[in-house]
């Protein structure tokens, strides 16, 4: 058994940067070369301690480095938002769970996710590449929609948002807590149901509008609406130094950053 800190109640931040993570390669911005550890991002993905076992929320391409800092050692099953690649490309470092779990790993994600991963990672579902154990993540499907639904002992609650004006994606909340990443709207139906939280965790990339992501200046709206206890601004670019941004924030508002760690409620 490998090791693993336990993490049961927590929920973890394993990455708070943007689709090209931070540093972003080539640049030398103040941001990218800052020696503030709160600035160095990776893809954005969240991991959650609940009472039979370890959920990771989406499967990022620095899935390994974001565990291995965590000290996170086994992961019981995965929740995906949605199937761009900077939030299900790390599936293959699943690998190992397998060995740990005696067993594949369940993965609970709407249709479309699902058949972007039978498509990128057809070999896990080729048996003649299968030389040996562990050469392929061995996983399993669980298909969720709108409805509640329940994983590790815990009852999750779906928020469909909107990531751009075609595209669909998944919020979450767990109790009073609530991941809502990768959006630039929450419908008023989706809004209700997020009501009454101690912590919104929500997508801001930059200051100025984007085609798919809010602005900070509209997470900070949103947060106002919905008037969590605390909000964490997440999915974050080079733009926004942590620092001197958290300094102009309202109240009960911050960025997040790698490794923030907050109680379910």
């Amino acid at each position: 058994m490998p090791f693993s800190t336990n993490i049961r109640g927590q929920f973890i931040l394993l990455g708070t940067g943007t689709s090209v993570g931070v540093p972003m390669i080539g640049c030398n911005c103040p941001v990218c070369v800052s020696d503030d550890p709160r600035n160095q991002r990776t893809r954005t993905s969240a991991i959650v301690g609940l009472p039979e076992g370890n959920l990771l929320i989406d499967s990022s391409p620095d899935l390994r480095q974001q565990l291995l800092r965590q000290r996170v050692g086994i992961v019981h099953a995965v929740l995906y938002t949605h199937e761009h690649a900077d939030h299900v490309y790390g599936l293959d470092d699943l690998r190992l769970m397998q060995f740990y779990l005696n067993g594949p790993v369940p993965l609970y994600c709407e249709p479309r996710v699902e058949h972007r991963i039978r498509k990128s990672f057809d070999y896990a579902f080729n048996p003649e590449v299968r030389t040996h154990d562990g050469a392929t993540p061995q996983i399993t499907f669980q298909t969720i929609g709108l409805e509640p639904f329940d994983v590790l002992g815990a009852r999750i609650i779906p928020i469909r948002m909107q990531h751009g004006p075609r595209f669909e994606v998944l919020g979450f909340r767990f109790g009073n807590v609530a991941y809502c990443t990768d959006t630039n709207y929450i419908p008023p139906e989706s809004m209700k149901l997020l009501s009454g939280l101690d912590v919104l965790i929500l997508d801001a990339l930059r200051a100025h509008n984007h085609a798919t992501h809010f602005s900070l200046d509209q997470a900070i709206e949103v947060a106002r609406q919905l008037d969590a206890r605390q909000t964490y601004f997440t999915h974050m670019s080079h733009e926004l130094d942590h620092e001197t941004t958290n300094a102009s924030l309202p109240p009960r508002m911050s960025l997040a950053h790698d490794g923030l760690t907050t109680p379910l409620t």
